[in-house]
């Protein structure tokens, strides 16, 4: 398994160099593994990836049959951790996500206790597949587990192992039988990211692969311990205060009627946009540039870091209003345009 020395071990910018290259081998193994199975999609994989570096939970959306579960799966295990799918359907209930206290019986004195059998929720790597189909009640099952990493039942709180991830598909097309995911657990989802369809040549590769009479598999390439550890180091990476203040006004510019809303007063986000990002919009951009920053060999966030993940981390964030329903906007336009229209000029002194 590969591992990576925190950043508390890094003392010379030679150090630096070397944990930002250990780094890069490691999410490109990651890559290639991936890429064993999936194929096509880089930038899908690698959105993923940044994802799970980040510590954050992910939502792939895309049509039937592009792959989704199968990216979700191959990850697991190329991580060597326990894995889990729950199919959510109407009917599955919080108890057959996150446990419940059944009566056991002693069979020496004949005693009855009530004892906490965990759901499928305790694993670290956790497949929420057609998350959309489950009844609001079930889908609130996730929220603290997805938030605090702990689950409570009956009043006792269990932990969850780390690193834990949950990753959520979802259909955008058929609506029939669905519950649309609330605001507050759609905020819990650091990325969404947009599966499409494959390019030609990925397309006749997949069907080499599929149809033959060998499947390629992934192998294993991290642990908890050294994901632990890469997550460690990507928190230590560099943010200097004028991107920070960039990262900031980038989420702000989302916020209608607020002093940095895209375009001013007559502009997109006035016109569109119904609510805005919430703070943890901007930790997702700010903790997805870091890990941007490391797979592009660098110690500090760059601009184009964090525009590079904007589209992920704030195309779910933003609620639209009926004229943009009515003249179809679409989210990643929007974002596009948020992100031409915020200068990288600081504006505090």
């Amino acid at each position: 398994m590969a591992s990576i020395t925190t950043s508390e071990d890094i003392r010379t910018p030679a150090e630096v160099k070397e944990k930002c290259e250990q780094f890069r081998t490691t999410f490109k193994k990651l890559q290639d593994e991936i890429g064993k199975v999936i194929v096509g999609h880089r930038e899908v994989v690698e959105g993923t990836l940044i994802s799970l570096f980040a510590g954050g939970n992910i939502l792939l959306e895309g049509v039937p049959g592009l792959g989704k579960t199968l990216l979700v799966r191959t990850l697991a295990q190329t991580l060597s951790l326990p894995f889990s799918r729950i199919q959510f359907t109407p009917d599955l209930m919080p108890s057959d996500v996150i446990g419940t206290n059944i009566v056991m019986e002693d069979p020496q004195t004949g005693r009855r206790k009530f004892e906490f059998q965990r759901g499928p929720i305790f694993a670290q790597v956790v497949l929420a597949d057609e998350i959309n189909r489950a009844t609001p009640k079930t889908q609130s099952a996730l929220l603290e587990a997805m938030q605090e990493r702990s689950v409570t039942v009956a009043g006792v709180s269990y932990k969850l192992d780390k690193p834990f991830i949950v990753l959520a598909t979802q259909n955008p097309i058929e609506q029939e039988g669905t519950y649309p995911l609330p605001e507050a657990q759609l905020d819990r989802f650091i990325f969404k990211i947009t599966v499409g369809y494959s390019q030609l040549d990925d397309l006749l590769t997949v069907l080499d692969r599929t149809t033959g009479q060998a499947a390629p598999e992934a192998l294993p390439v991290l642990d908890g311990r050294s994901i632990l550890e890469m997550q460690n180091l990507v928190r230590g990476v560099i943010v200097a205060p004028h991107v920070k203040e960039y990262v900031a006004r980038l989420a702000m510019a989302t916020h209608p009627g607020g002093p940095y809303a895209a375009g001013g007063e007559k502009g997109v986000t006035n016109k569109y946009v119904r609510c805005g990002s919430s703070p943890r919009g901007a930790q997702s951009l700010l903790l997805g540039g870091k890990v941007k920053a490391l797979i592009e060999g660098r110690y500090h966030v760059s601009f184009a870091d964090v525009r590079a993940i904007a589209p992920m981390a704030l195309r779910h964030r933003l609620i639209l209003n009926f004229e943009a329903e009515a003249d179809r906007v679409n989210p990643d336009d929007l974002v596009a345009k948020m992100i031409e229209a915020t200068p990288t000029e600081p504006v505090k002194s």
